[in-house]
């Protein structure tokens, strides 16, 4: 590290290692635990190769790579650009943030934000109704911080409730996996990725209730980021292509509470709905 770095960007440099490091080891860290400890790389000869990182990263049930804990990668190109911007340089970037893609903001249209139709597949057996409720629930959260969202419930189509569905905007289907509760995607998702992914462990997260733990998914979907990537968390950094909406937010519903979290529950804050209203209006 270049002792000409400020202090913020040696800190930065710092953070970024590290989680990368955390990523390394555990390439889809759980929502509930595996991000508890990730100041693990400190060097530079401690960061992996790309072909270290493609190795070790989890790959979900219908094959994309599963990064930051809960959200989708589609293909090995696009793994390679998250792996680039991870270890390349950044710039410093000075509540609730909004994912970037190209610089923009990663949101939905105003007309698509107020119709976000989804399934629930009946594979979900004998707790589909408990998913649905958790989604009516988790939707709830944002659709009470501002009326333009609407997430819209299509019963219809849960006989054939896949990302080939073209009758709705995404599916809502079970997994089995060890590697995180559930995860989802951000508007810039292709069709075939936008689907949240939900395991059975849902339902045994203690304090975190499967609605809230289903809002925090919905927050990706509507394009927040995870509030811990910003430098005041000080742990668990993930990459700078996000915009502040807000103040920082340790008790924000996207914020990891083992991530230097204050919030014990994924629970929605004030901050989370002002940042909401920010975004798509109040």
């Amino acid at each position: 590290m270049a002792c000409a770095n400020p202090p913020h960007q040696e800190r930065r440099t710092h953070m970024q290692r590290s989680r990368l490091g955390a990523i390394a080891l555990s390439s889809a860290a759980l929502l509930g635990a595996a991000l508890a400890s990730p100041a693990l790389a400190a060097t530079d000869s401690e960061i992996p190769t790309f072909s270290e990182f493609h190795a070790s990263t989890f790959k979900d049930a219908d094959q994309q790579y599963i990064v930051n804990g809960d959200e989708p990668v589609s293909d090995t190109g696009q793994l390679r650009e998250f792996y680039d911007k991870l270890v390349g340089p950044e710039t410093q970037t000075d509540g609730l943030i909004v994912n970037t893609v190209g610089g923009a903001d990663d949101k939905w249209s105003t007309s698509q934000v107020g119709n976000l139709t989804y399934c629930v597949s009946s594979k979900f057996g004998t707790r589909k109704a408990d998913i649905v409720n958790a989604m009516n629930g988790g939707a709830g959260l944002w659709e009470a911080a501002s009326s333009k969202i609407n997430f819209v419930y299509v019963p219809s189509q849960d006989a054939n409730c896949t990302t080939r569905n073209n009758s709705v905007l995404f599916s809502v289907e079970p997994v089995q996996t060890s590697q995180y509760i559930a995860r989802a995607f951000f508007p810039s998702s292709p069709k075939r990725s936008r689907n949240v992914l939900v395991d059975d462990s849902i339902w045994t997260s203690g304090s975190w209730t499967p609605a809230n733990i289903l809002g925090h998914e919905l927050g990706h979907t509507l394009g927040f980021r995870h509030e811990h990537t910003r430098p005041e968390s000080g742990t668990c950094f993930e990459d700078n292509n996000w915009r502040p909406l807000t103040p920082y937010d340790s008790s924000s519903i996207m914020h990891y509470p083992q991530c230097n979290g204050t919030s014990s529950n994924l629970s929605m804050t004030a901050t989370d709905r002002q940042g909401a209203a920010t975004l798509y209006g109040s």
